[in-house]
């Protein structure tokens, strides 16, 4: 049985080739694109300015695999909402709707890029069930579709306008999908959506930062970083042992440099392992003169992990820390917990659904 191509993950450059092979004119590929990322269309045969004969031709070599929520959970606030999404394959995945209703009006996508996570950090259930799978970008642009779906009617125009690489896996590792989802996500003729508004989040896949950097127009990137010395990074973040901070730093300086984009260093505060003055001083010196700014972040619950999180004012605490010593820094909005969407908390709970 011949494969079909999934639409939602092809180009405008490689709709116009297809619609080329097929027999029709390049400009009915944008027509396609359009549909499929602008007006949502669910299925090939409610494209009603293709001709009858092409869209025929087209269902032969073509798919829209349709958008199958297998849970979907809302937390109490109803600004955060998480839905597990089956895949063809049988393996499902998760991401999350943030909803910001303060001035700027945001819509964030939390988007998955692999089924599961190799990277096994220690303090993230994502990585407890290891890596299935790479997703296919037709399977990143789903995601969204899934998540775009949730908002209601007005709510900006039912857009999504922020989009965030930070749930399920590693994106550096899974690059040729991210970034084309990127290019698909930014195409002014179907998201639109701005690359200032488009975040890669990755724990510090050194060759894959400095190639990132390479690109045009670059992307906001986030880091998790969570230790100052390469003694803690090892035991909390394995990939350290390969890609060591002499050497992720320095990619990072790198990248600030040549993108003119601030670098975010994730920083999540783990009671009594992270989260001393020493620590706050090391950071300091560690980020010292770089365009940086870091998002530290209250430890979620992960069942199994052992660790704990710090109360509140021992968080702002740190963060004063760290801005007397002139780094910008914040405590994230931490969203989502009772219905374990926040940082660290995707595909656990899932395999529990399943």
């Amino acid at each position: 049985m011949t494969t079909r191509i999934d639409l939602r993950g092809l180009l405008p450059q490689e709709l116009e080739e297809l619609a080329v092979r097929l027999g029709e004119a390049p400009y009915r590929g944008r027509q396609i694109f359009r549909w499929l990322h602008a007006r949502r269309a669910k299925g090939i045969e409610v494209m009603s300015d293709l001709p009858r004969a092409f869209r025929e031709r087209l269902a032969l070599v073509a798919e829209l695999p349709p958008v199958r929520v297998l849970n979907r959970l809302v937390a109490a606030d109803g600004l955060t909402r998480k839905l597990l999404l089956g895949l063809g394959d049988g393996n499902s995945i998760e991401c999350v709707l943030m909803i910001y209703k303060d001035g700027r009006r945001r819509n964030t996508a939390c988007l998955s890029s692999q089924v599961g996570c190799a990277m096994g950090c220690s303090f993230c259930a994502t990585g407890q069930g290891g890596l299935q799978r790479n997703l296919t970008a037709g399977e990143i642009i789903l995601q969204a579709l899934a998540l775009g779906e949730e908002l209601a009617e007005g709510e900006r125009g039912n857009r999504i306008s922020n989009i965030v690489f930070m749930g399920m896996g590693e994106p550096l590792n899974n690059y040729e999908a991210v970034m084309k989802g990127v290019r698909i996500f930014e195409d002014p003729s179907g998201w639109g959506i701005s690359h200032r508004r488009i975040t890669l989040s990755t724990c510090g896949i050194v060759p894959g930062i400095e190639r990132l950097a390479g690109e045009k127009p670059p992307l906001e990137l986030a880091v998790s970083l969570h230790a100052v010395t390469n003694e803690l990074r090892d035991k909390l973040m394995p990939i350290n042992r390969r890609y060591p901070l002499e050497e992720l730093i320095p990619a990072c300086r790198r990248y600030a440099e040549i993108t003119g984009r601030r670098v975010t260093f994730e920083y999540a505060l783990i009671a009594g392992v992270n989260d001393r003055r020493e620590d706050a001083r090391g950071l300091s010196r560690l980020l010292r003169d770089m365009l940086a700014f870091v998002n530290i972040i209250p430890l979620n619950p992960v069942a199994g992990s052992g660790f704990k999180g710090v109360p509140p004012a021992a968080a702002r605490a740190f963060v004063a820390l760290l801005q007397e010593a002139g780094l910008e820094a914040a405590i994230r909005d931490s969203r989502g917990q009772d219905i374990a969407a926040a940082c660290g908390q995707l595909r656990f709970a899932s395999r529990e659904v399943l």
